[in-house]
């Protein structure tokens, strides 16, 4: 059994990749657009701030996922791994497919999909962070594009005297900062998500590693609030390998097939996409950068004209949205009754 956990802890690690891996382009998906870096410098670039969120942003959103939305009692091994496989396949499809879906969902509505095919709905554990996290699949592409909407209208007023030249060379270099920013927001509330899933396989299999000596004893948790220092860096790390190994065909819709953009409007869109999330963060609620940086691109897009918007582009994103909780719940069923079957607790 404890092999079958470290096993479990590895395939977590692996979505955290696939994550960095779908979600990660978007951290550079318009840096990449506007020519302000070119793919490998900007994977870089986003990567290493990925990774730096680690060591300023705590771990709210981490509890919330561990132990907020699925009554730990009725979490086992097979649960967890059922989750993870649902939203890993999900992700595949929607990464083959091209389309940004939201990987934060895809893990949230696996996990939810697994404990219910154990136990029913009494498994879920209805209250304000539920609320909060399925309102935040509507409210976090409006917030975006609300600021990068604010922002873009902003910026053209205070620089409505100068020559378009001189501005986008001004943003070309703004923008480094704020593709930081937007890869830092990614990273401090995504890689937090794989942690609250290890935490709660860790903390549902606790008495196994209770007194085992070795490396084995750092498995052993007290409880959800006690996140050991290995999970954190494992899931920063991971989020920030799959990003150094990209997503081009998302970085492609993301960054020119929903709307046309210049290093100013890549500026404003990534600000406050990143301004949104870090918001979020803060109050552990975990929200999805894709749908968030999404909504930033429309706002920026639309300033002026809403034509420059690719609407039917944005519209396939939308289904992919409101598709992916329920897909990968049922993804996540099928593969936690299959390995009920074959593992038994």
């Amino acid at each position: 059994m404890i092999g079958y956990i470290i096993a479990i802890v590895v395939v977590a690690l692996i979505f955290d990749f696939i994550n960095g891996f779908h979600d990660s382009a978007n951290s550079i998906a318009t840096v990449v657009a506007t020519r302000v870096l070119n793919p490998l410098q900007a994977v870089v670039w986003a990567a290493f701030f990925n990774f730096a969120a680690m060591f300023t942003i705590g771990t709210a959103v981490a509890k919330t996922v561990g132990s907020g939305m699925i009554d730990v009692d009725i979490v086992d091994p097979n649960v967890v791994f059922g989750g993870l496989l649902g939203a890993i396949i999900w992700n595949l499809i929607t990464w083959y497919r091209g389309l940004p879906s939201s990987s934060s969902h895809a893990l949230i509505g696996g996990y939810a999909g697994a404990a219910v095919a154990k136990a029913g709905f009494a498994a879920i554990v209805w209250g304000m962070k539920w609320v909060l996290t399925l309102s935040f699949i509507v409210l976090s592409p409006i917030i975006g594009m609300f600021l990068g909407m604010s922002l873009m209208i902003l910026v053209a007023w205070l620089f409505k005297q100068a020559h378009p030249g001189r501005v986008n060379r001004y943003f070309r270099y703004a923008q480094l900062f704020s593709s930081a920013a937007f890869a830092y927001s990614h990273g401090a509330n995504d890689a937090q998500k794989t942690m609250g899933i290890i935490m709660g396989l860790l903390v549902a299999t606790k008495m196994l590693f209770v007194n085992e000596t070795g490396w084995l004893r750092h498995f052993y948790v007290q409880g959800p609030d006690h996140i050991p220092y290995w999970v954190q860096v494992s899931a920063y790390t991971m989020i920030s390998l799959g990003t150094l190994f990209g997503g081009w065909r998302i970085v492609h819709t993301m960054g020119s097939r929903v709307t046309r953009l210049r290093p100013v409007g890549g500026f404003c869109a990534e600000t406050g996409g990143a301004l949104s999330i870090l918001l979020a963060t803060r109050f552990g609620i975990p929200v999805s950068t894709t749908h968030t940086i999404t909504g930033s691109i429309v706002g920026v897009g639309a300033t002026f004209r809403a034509r420059a918007v690719r609407w039917d582009v944005a519209g396939r994103i939308v289904w992919a949205w409101i598709l992916t909780i329920p897909a990968s719940g049922l993804m996540a069923a099928i593969s936690y009754l299959l390995l009920a079957a074959l593992v038994k607790m």
